[in-house]
C-alpha cells in the first residue's frame, strides 16, 4: 500500500455563523486522483483552500508526508494550483508564463528555459512558446495553466473546476489530457467539480460533500452503485428510489415489502443491520431495470403504465406510472431497439430486477423528522 501524502484531521472553517466546513478527516494516497465533488456551497472549494494553504483553518490540522503544513504559507507546501481562470499573466509570452514558477525558486535561466520547453512537450504545445495569452483557444491557456503548474514538479496539484469554462467537446478532451498526465508523472491529484459525470469519469475516489461535510467517499462505483444516503442516491445520476419496508434477511440480501400494493422483492442490505419492520428506501438504477410485455407476479418485479418514450440516440428511456399508486414514478432505460418492438405510451408492462442490483437506504430523512415530530 503507497503512503498517505496529504492528510487533515479536524480540519474545520467558519465564516461568523455559517459553518463552511464542518470538523473533516481524509486521507490521499500518494498518487492518488481524488475528486471533491458537491453541490455549491458543500465546501468542497473551502476545503481545497484549506489545502493549499490559501485561507487558515479555525481548528484541524494538514500533514504532506509526516510534515504538518496547517499554518505554513502556499509557497512552503510543495503545492501547484490550477484554477477555472488560467490565471495566466497577460504581458508574458507562454514560454515565460511556464517559466515564471522557476524564477521564483531563483532556478537559472537556461534550466528554466530548458524544463519549460519540456513542460510544453509534455501538453502537446511545443510550437506556441512565444505566443501571448491572448492569442490562444480556451483549450490552449488550460493546457498551459497545467504545464506552469507542471514544471517545478509538485508533489501534490489541486484543481479548482479547472475546465468549468469550455465547451463540452473540449472539456472531454481536456479531460483525457489530465487523466493521461496523471497517470505519467504519478503526480497526486485532488481535483474540485460539480460535474458528476467528469468526476465519474477522471477519479480514482469521490469524496462527495454536502454542507460542509463528507457524505460518502468510495471509488466511483461504490458512490454509484452502492449509496449511503438518499443525498448521494439522487445526486449520482439517474435513480428510482422506492419507498420499502423491510423483511426478512439472508446473507447481504434483505427482502423488502414495496408500496401497498404489498409487492415483494430483493436489495442488497448494503450496510445496514435494520430489524424487520424498519422503513427503508430501496435504489434501482434505471439500467438495471428490464421492461417486458409479460404481466406478472413474480418476485422483484412490479407493473406500470407507460408515461412517457424518450429515445436519446443508442438509449431510449421509458417514464412509468405504478399501478400501485403508493409507489413513485419509475424511469428504465436500455439500448434502443428496432420500431416493432418500440415501447409506446399507455402501454402496461413488467419492471423487474436482480437482487444484486438493489440497494438499501436508511430512511434517515423519515428517521430524522420523526424525531423533531415534524413527520
Amino acid at each position: 500500500m503507497s503512503s498517505s501524502s496529504l492528510s487533515v484531521q479536524g480540519l474545520a472553517k467558519r465564516y461568523g455563523d455559517f459553518v463552511a466546513l464542518a470538523p473533516t478527516d481524509l486521507v490521499v494516497a500518494d498518487g492518488e486522483f481524488l475528486t471533491l465533488l458537491g453541490p455549491s456551497g458543500s465546501g468542497k472549494t473551502t476545503l481545497l483552500s484549506l489545502l493549499a494553504g490559501l485561507v487558515p483553518p479555525d481548528e484541524g490540522s494538514v500533514r504532506i508526508g509526516s510534515q504538518d503544513v496547517t499554518y505554513a504559507p502556499p509557497y512552503e507546501r510543495d503545492i501547484g494550483v490550477v484554477f477555472q481562470n488560467y490565471a495566466l499573466f497577460p504581458h508574458m509570452t507562454v514560454e515565460e508564463n511556464i517559466a515564471f514558477p522557476l524564477k521564483m525558486r531563483k532556478v537559472a535561466a537556461a534550466e528554466a528555459k530548458r524544463r519549460a520547453r519540456e513542460a510544453l512537450e509534455m501538453v502537446h504545445l511545443p510550437h506556441i512558446a512565444g505566443r501571448y495569452p491572448r492569442e490562444l483557444s480556451g483549450g490552449q491557456q488550460q493546457r498551459v495553466a497545467l504545464a506552469r503548474c507542471m514544471v517545478y514538479k509538485p508533489s501534490i496539484i489541486l484543481m479548482d473546476e479547472p475546465l468549468g469554462a469550455l465547451d463540452k467537446k473540449l472539456r472531454e478532451h481536456m479531460q483525457l489530457e489530465i487523466k493521461r498526465l496523471h497517470r505519467e508523472l504519478g503526480t497526486t491529484v485532488v481535483y474540485v467539480t460539480h460535474d458528476q459525470e467528469e468526476a465519474m469519469t477522471m477519479s480514482d475516489r469521490i469524496c462527495l460533500m454536502n454542507a460542509g461535510r463528507i457524505e460518502q467517499l468510495g471509488t466511483p462505483a461504490d458512490l454509484y452503485f452502492r449509496p449511503r444516503s438518499l443525498f448521494v442516491a439522487d445526486f449520482l445520476g439517474e435513480s428510482n428510489i422506492l419507498p420499502a419496508a423491510l423483511r426478512n434477511r439472508s446473507g447481504d440480501e434483505v427482502e423488502v415489502r414495496l408500496g401497498g400494493m404489498g409487492v415483494s422483492g430483493r436489495a442488497l442490505a448494503n450496510g445496514n443491520d435494520l430489524p424487520p419492520g424498519a422503513e427503508v428506501r430501496v435504489m434501482v438504477r434505471p439500467q438495471n431495470l428490464t421492461v417486458a410485455r409479460n404481466a406478472g407476479n413474480a418476485p422483484d418485479s412490479l407493473q406500470g403504465r407507460v408515461s412517457e418514450v424518450m429515445v436519446t440516440g443508442s438509449l431510449t428511456k421509458v417514464y412509468m406510472e405504478p399501478l400501485d399508486r403508493d409507489l413513485p414514478p419509475l424511469v428504465a432505460a436500455f439500448p434502443t431497439r428496432n420500431e416493432a418492438d418500440a415501447v409506446r405510451i399507455d402501454d402496461v408492462l413488467t419492471l423487474s430486477w436482480s437482487g444484486r442490483d438493489a440497494v438499501v437506504i436508511a430512511d434517515v430523512i423519515a428517521d430524522a423528522a420523526r424525531a423533531a415530530g415534524t413527520a
